[in-house]
């Protein structure tokens, strides 16, 4: 019903077209330890990308975050990708005209002043791999308070709708 802990409260729903980035500036950091981002992309020309800030939005984290992804095309390719030093928290691929992305991330202690960490799983088009599926995990291993949440096409522009959700506590 909706009061019980371990449920979802919707946070903002955003549309958007043709843009680069889609900021989520207003996350209740406070009262949520856990936060739920699910993406509806239509079109993404360029690569997907996620990064955290830690001054309301004001700007976003660029450098130091950690992460690891699989992988998996229709055709039985299968990849993984890691870095301990990159410019997003998470990457769901590259994009091109007409093809799109959809998924979730769950973001994990984002008002603690601890690390933030988040996992994620999308289903993706790409230009020569077809259809694929992606799941990881990302980290920004330095000990602050991050309040706000960047769904970025790293070079291009994107169409769709996205929205943020709260995880209640139990």
């Amino acid at each position: 019903d909706g009061h019980w802990g371990g449920s979802l409260e919707l946070i903002e729903e955003q549309t958007f077209t043709t843009t680069q980035f889609v900021d989520f500036t207003s996350i209740q950091e406070s009262k949520f330890d856990v936060h739920l981002l699910q993406f509806f992309i239509t079109e993404c020309t360029g690569a997907l990308i996620t990064q955290i800030s830690n001054n309301g939005g004001s700007s976003f984290i660029a450098t130091n975050y950690q992460r690891a992804s699989s992988y998996g095309s229709v055709g039985g390719t299968f990849a993984a990708d890691a870095s301990t030093s990159t410019t997003s928290i998470a990457d769901f691929g590259s994009g091109g005209t007409n093809l799109g992305k959809n998924g979730y991330v769950y973001f994990y202690k984002l008002g603690n002043s601890s690390y933030s960490f988040l996992t994620h799983q999308s289903f993706n088009e790409h230009p020569s791999l077809g259809h694929y599926m992606s799941f990881g995990s990302g980290a920004y291993p330095t000990a602050e308070i991050h309040n706000a949440i960047r769904l970025s096409a790293l070079t291009g522009i994107c169409t769709g709708s996205a929205k943020l959700y709260g995880l209640k506590k139990v």
